[in-house]
């Protein structure tokens, strides 16, 4: 599996694909750094934990740095998985990989976590930017709190883009033609992303309670209930609050620990859908035929 990871981790370092998503990742740290200086200039005053509002302030009409991620994530996901498999099978080198000494598990294992870490390199790349950048920017440091709770939304990062990894893969391994696993992986995407939670939620939901069970079926808002959580510990809640409920609440900032505790059921959600996908995924390719074309 060693070996095919660093095959994968070259494939992707060489290509050209993975330059415009540094590309992108680049343009992402820059425009919530501006949308940060524009915002946190517009609020000198403000105290406590002043350095995450570097990635949750959002400009006059640039969007937050994590509005950026939530975007660019899914994209990154599916562009390093959707050709993982039918790409190797059209050209043929799947069958001659598999005629070497390598075990079938080793090769989809290889490029499960190849994409796994070249998100990752992609996002601490991101979180150090816009950190370095920041820092001289306002000339605040991070408090040790503010470092874990970054580190943290990175991990929470990092399994979200494992999901979408892990899902284009299955698509992969499904579809033999790499415009279709393209297409359905987008599919998904905008499914989730944009109909489901702004069209067929509010529509179908008819009371509060049915909107939140419904709205959390979404990858996408679990994503964004974590990244409120962690990165806004202002924040009194997950959900639609009353205010009754908002008036008997204190108005400090969440304590870590309370923190993890509302984002867990998030955090297992999502580690539980992307081992999902990638499991089927691995089913389906082990019973697979592999013969040249």
């Amino acid at each position: 599996m060693i070996t095919i990871l660093r095959k994968e981790l070259a494939d992707y370092f060489t290509s050209t694909r993975c330059f415009i998503l540094f590309l992108l990742v680049f343009l992402a740290s820059a425009g919530g750094l501006y949308a940060a200086h524009q915002g946190i200039r517009g609020a000198v005053g403000e105290t406590g934990f002043v350095f995450l509002k570097l990635f949750t302030t959002s400009g006059e009409a640039i969007p937050s740095l994590v509005s950026f991620i939530a975007l660019f994530v899914p994209i990154i996901g599916i562009a390093l998985g959707f050709d993982a498999i039918n790409s190797e099978r059209s050209s043929g080198t799947l069958n001659r990989i598999l005629s070497q000494p390598i075990y079938r598990d080793s090769a989809i294992n290889g490029k499960f976590l190849a994409g796994i870490v070249t998100l990752s390199i992609m996002m601490l790349a991101t979180v150090l930017i816009v950190s370095g950048m920041g820092l001289r920017m306002i000339g605040v440091p991070p408090t040790p709190e503010e470092i874990i709770r970054l580190f943290i939304y990175l991990i929470f990062t990092i399994i979200y883009g494992a999901f979408w990894i892990g899902l284009a893969i299955l698509f992969s391994v499904l579809f033999r033609s790499i415009a279709i696993s393209l297409l359905a992986s987008i599919a998904v995407w905008l499914f989730f992303g944009f109909f489901y939670t702004l069209l067929i939620v509010p529509a179908v939901a008819k009371s509060a309670e049915m909107y939140l069970m419904l709205l959390r079926l979404s990858p996408h808002s679990l994503f964004q209930e974590a990244t409120m959580v962690m990165l806004l510990p202002q924040s009194r809640g997950l959900g639609i609050l009353t205010s009754g409920e908002i008036a008997y609440m204190l108005p400090n900032p969440l304590p870590l620990g309370q923190s993890m505790l509302l984002i867990w059921p998030q955090l297992t959600t999502l580690i539980g859908l992307a081992a999902v996908c990638f499991a089927i995924s691995y089913v389906v390719f082990m019973r697979q035929e592999i013969r040249a074309t």
